[in-house]
């Protein structure tokens, strides 16, 4: 079709992590640009003026934001390696768990890594509770998605990857076996895809990313 797809990006943001992952499952071709983020490029804010954030795909020159919205446009316009399911139903199942991480559990976590001494247990947890309704949702299956990596699995990225690396540069030790037995074994699952796994950013830089960003809670031990 010699289409022009483009995806700007930053290696340590999960939300274009995941844009990148689609395309790499559906094995479609794109061009990658590293953005700066306190810089931003005169380009990121041409294509995007209101959020000034990444990520943002460029088809052929016109510019979509918002990772699930990007999501949904990859699914729809490129068939191969569907990523949503066909039956209505469990399609709105997986868009609700999909903004259910970005609004909650995606919040919650970052909220944990902000608060200081004083009120850091209690972030924590609320972090946590955050994540029991992922952990009934898998039920026995492998994935989200069921034996397939889906639209959940792929916002999921977060919890199966950035929280473990956070957990570790922070000095949390919440997301556990113990606690979280279902969570543990489908990170697991989907950190050995080989698709992923190239995917993600070395967790020496994530970790680096972090430590600079919440310096405050450097070695604090829950």
């Amino acid at each position: 079709m010699g289409e022009e797809l483009q995806v700007f990006g930053s290696h340590v943001s999960p939300f274009s992590r995941r844009v990148e992952l689609a395309l790499q499952l559906k094995a479609i071709p794109y061009q990658y640009i590293e953005e700066d983020i306190p810089k931003k490029s005169h380009l990121l804010l041409k294509y995007n003026p209101l959020y000034k954030k990444v990520p943002v795909l460029v088809h052929n020159g016109i510019p979509l934001v918002e990772s699930l919205i990007i999501l949904e446009y990859i699914d729809e316009n490129w068939k191969t390696n569907p990523i949503l399911p066909q039956h209505p139903r469990e399609r709105a199942r997986e868009r609700f768990l999909a903004k259910y991480i970005d609004d909650k559990v995606f919040r919650s976590w970052i909220k944990a890594a902000r608060s200081g001494r004083e009120g850091r247990e209690k972030a924590v947890e609320e972090a946590c509770k955050a994540l029991e309704p992922l952990e009934n949702e898998l039920k026995s299956n492998k994935f989200f998605g069921g034996d397939s990596i889906g639209l959940v699995d792929i916002v999921g990225i977060f919890v199966g990857y950035w929280i473990p690396v956070m957990q570790q540069a922070l000095g949390f030790q919440i997301l556990t076996t113990h606690r979280f037995p279902k969570l543990t074994k489908w990170s697991q699952e989907l950190l050995k895809h080989s698709v992923v796994n190239q995917a993600l950013p070395p967790k020496h830089d994530l970790s680096s990313y972090i430590q600079a960003r919440y310096p405050h809670n450097l070695g604090s031990k829950l």
